[in-house]
Formats: structure tokens, C-alpha cells, sequence
């Protein structure tokens, strides 16, 4: 038996203590906030059984300069925010070559295509069933063009890694989902997605079963971990807590922490906003709307919009520009009804340049261990990429893990 510090209570984190629980360790789970408040938090609650592709870095010139004039909705920006991540968008340009990303999406549809059933004793033992729904998610278009471009696109993915979308007509969509006011020129079934009514909530069940099995909790600062005689040690509200290991689980803070001991990670902070709103009908399964680049789920708070990507500082203020013309765009199809009153969320998704997470040991570091960089799928993978992680942790060696080893994707300072 070890024992382990784990830092960081999101999805990745709480999901890491529990499998390392699960295998006799004695864990303590630290963070400076509750269990699922960051990114895990206002996601729009999918674990994705049949995502089969990262997403990659547009190279055609003419995207690239709609995204820089600020005419599509999938990516807004800072220029001084894309200037300091011009090294780790540089290497995700290079990463998004067909090539490289056919063999990234080997590994990516792996860990999505063990997600369900990794998520699934969690859910149960937790208690957590009432917020799952297994229906899958749309995704429209509303130019035949392109709703044609992306039927070929999926039965190209079907032959590819298996799994089972189903093309229908905008009257197939109405058919099936009553909120749909007008008919769109195409959908794509994906129906091996279950959805989430509450993110949040389905982390802190998580971290509350971890501790009903005997794991350890703390509120403490990431930034004081420390190497020391013992191993690792960590100041939290009820004093310093030594261990022989320590898991950087943080998300997008993983690399400020990382960075006192030498390394230099490239990373793409992805921020991500969302808004609920009193819809008069829900929706059975979820909307991706990939003309406006917002996701429609309804949650328990409400009909739940999600935005694309925000390329700014962490500390940034909230800009709420992507709500705005997510709500005019999807005013078509949709009644979305008054906004619910709350705070403006927004989270940072930790996206690194080959679109994979890092996972497995800190390259010169003896018991410092790395498992972060997750993008879009953290809160889909977090019990999967988990079970990846104790086998590097016990000394197992294979394909998958090698694609994922931390010494192949950070630098040394």
C-alpha cells in the first residue's frame, strides 16, 4: 500500500482517488475549493461513448481567418492571451496534420469507447442514476451542404471505429424532439453519449463516495507541494500532509504547479461559458448546434447552453459574447425561454497541442506523478483515463499509456 496525495477534486481527480483507493491506497484528496467546481462543473454533461476524433486545429487558410476577424462563434480570443499560447497553438497546428491526428484519434476513441462503462459502477455505488440519461445528443445543420459534408463524415467514422450514428432529416429531428420549432436540412444521431442533469453534482457524489470508502479529505493550496525527506508534502486548512506520491490532477493549473520543479508544459486554455434558461419544453436528448457552436442539454437548473472556446487568461474577466450569439442563433429552432438568473460561470478547459492527456510520472521526479490535459472529454473520461492511470502507477507497460507518458510531452526547464 502507498500513500498518495491527489491534487485537484474535479473529475480527473476525484475519479484518480477513487481508482487508487480501489487498488488499497491510502489517498488524501486535496483542493483549494468543493469537488467540482471548475471545468467539471459547468460542462455540457456528456460521457461520450462514440467520440472517435480530438478536436483539431482548422489548417485551411480560410477558417483560420474567419476565427482571426472574429466571424464564427466556435473561438473567440485575446490577442495578448493567443500571443503567450503561440507555442502550444504552434505545436497544435502541426499536431492537426491528417496524419498525426489519425494516429492521435487511435488513442482518443479508445478511452471514449471505455467511458460508459467506466463511469457506470461509480454511478450506481454513488448513487447518482437520477442524473443519467442514456439518449445521446443531435448534431444539426442548417445548410444541406454541409448536413451532407457531415453524413459522410459519420458513416466514414462508423467504418472506422465502429460506432453507430444514424443520419435523419430535419423532419426526423421535429419528430423525435417537440422543441424543435422548424426543421433543420439534416441531424446526426450519436447514440452512445449518456448525459448528465448535473455535472457538478455528479463530482461531488463521487468525492462523497470516495470518502464514505475511508479516503481523506482536504482544502489546501496545490502551490505549496513540496518535496521533502517523506516524499511529497502539501499545507492544507488542517495542517501539512505528507506522502510518499503526489498526483498533479489540476486541470489548467497543472502547469503553474508543475512549473516549480522544472517543467515547462505547453498547453491551449480553452475557456468555456454557459447559461440556463427556463425553457417552456426540454429537450430528451442534447443539441450540438454546429453552426452557432453551442450545445443545448437540459439540466437540472434548466435548459443548459454551452459555448465553444474562449482563448484567454485564466484570470480574464467574463465575456459573455458567445452566450449572446449562441442565443441569437439558436432562436430558430428553439424557444429557449428567460435566462435564469446566476452568477456568469465559465471554466478553462486544459487542452494540450496532440489533443491527448498527459498521464503517468513527472519524467525525473521520484513519486510525482501527472495526470491532466484532458480538453473537452475530462468530464467524460475521468473514470476511464483513471484506470490508465493506477496501470502506469503499478508499473504497467502498453501502447496506449506510451501515447500518453508524460516524458513525451513536457519539457525540462
Amino acid at each position: 500500500m502507498a500513500e498518495v496525495l491527489v491534487l485537484g477534486a474535479g473529475m480527473i481527480g476525484v475519479s484518480t482517488a477513487l481508482a487508487l483507493q480501489a487498488r488499497g491506497h491510502a489517498v488524501t484528496l486535496v483542493d483549494r475549493r468543493d469537488p467540482g467546481q471548475e471545468a467539471s462543473y459547468g460542462n455540457a454533461g456528456y460521457i461520450c461513448g462514440d467520440s472517435s476524433e480530438p478536436y483539431p486545429l482548422p489548417r485551411d487558410l480560410r477558417t483560420l481567418a474567419a476565427f482571426g476577424l472574429g466571424l464564427r462563434n466556435d473561438v473567440t480570443y485575446s490577442i495578448g492571451a493567443a500571443l503567450r499560447m503561440a507555442p502550444a497553438l504552434w505545436q497544435y497546428f502541426l499536431h492537426s496534420r491528417p496524419d498525426r491526428l489519425a494516429m492521435q484519434s487511435r488513442t482518443y476513441a479508445e478511452m471514449s469507447r471505455r467511458a460508459p462503462a467506466a463511469q457506470a459502477p461509480l454511478i450506481e455505488a454513488a448513487g447518482m442514476g437520477n442524473l443519467i440519461s442514456r439518449t445521446g445528443y443531435y448534431e444539426i445543420r442548417r445548410d444541406p451542404r454541409q448536413a451532407e459534408a457531415d453524413a459522410r463524415a459519420a458513416e466514414e467514422t462508423r467504418a472506422r471505429f465502429g460506432v453507430r450514428p444514424e443520419i435523419l432529416s430535419g423532419a426526423d429531428l421535429c419528430a423525435r424532439e417537440p422543441a424543435i420549432r422548424s426543421q433543420v436540412a439534416g441531424a446526426i444521431w450519436w447514440p452512445e453519449t449518456w448525459l448528465c442533469a448535473d455535472p457538478g453534482a455528479l463530482v461531488q457524489g463521487y468525492a462523497d463516495l470516495f470518502k464514505a470508502r475511508g479516503g481523506v479529505w482536504a482544502n489546501g493550496d496545490a502551490k505549496t507541494l513540496r518535496q521533502g525527506g517523506q516524499g511529497w508534502q502539501v499545507d492544507t486548512d488542517s495542517g501539512s500532509v505528507v506522502a510518499e506520491h503526489a498526483v498533479v490532477a489540476l486541470g489548467a493549473w497543472s502547469p503553474a504547479v508543475l512549473a516549480q520543479f522544472g517543467y515547462r508544459i505547453p498547453m491551449v486554455y480553452k475557456r468555456g461559458y454557459h447559461a440556463h434558461f427556463d425553457a417552456p419544453k426540454g429537450l430528451s436528448a442534447s443539441i450540438m448546434d454546429g453552426d452557432n457552436a453551442v450545445v443545448l442539454t437540459s439540466m437540472t437548473r434548466g435548459l443548459r447552453l454551452a459555448t465553444g472556446a474562449a482563448l484567454v487568461d485564466m484570470n480574464a474577466p467574463a465575456d459573455t459574447r458567445q452566450i449572446d450569439r449562441g442565443v441569437r442563433g439558436v432562436s430558430d429552432i428553439i424557444e429557449l425561454g428567460p435566462r435564469v438568473a446566476e452568477p456568469q460561470w465559465f471554466g478553462t478547459r486544459p487542452f494540450m497541442p496532440d489533443m491527448l492527456p498527459v498521464v503517468g510520472a513527472a519524467p525525473r521526479h521520484k513519486g510525482l506523478w501527472c495526470h491532466f490535459g484532458h480538453g473537452h472529454l475530462g468530464f467524460t473520461l475521468g473514470p476511464a483515463s483513471a484506470d490508465l492511470f493506477v496501470e502506469a502507477f503499478e508499473g504497467a507497460r502498453s501502447e496506449i499509456l506510451s501515447a500518453l507518458d508524460p516524458a513525451r510531452k513536457v519539457a525540462l526547464g
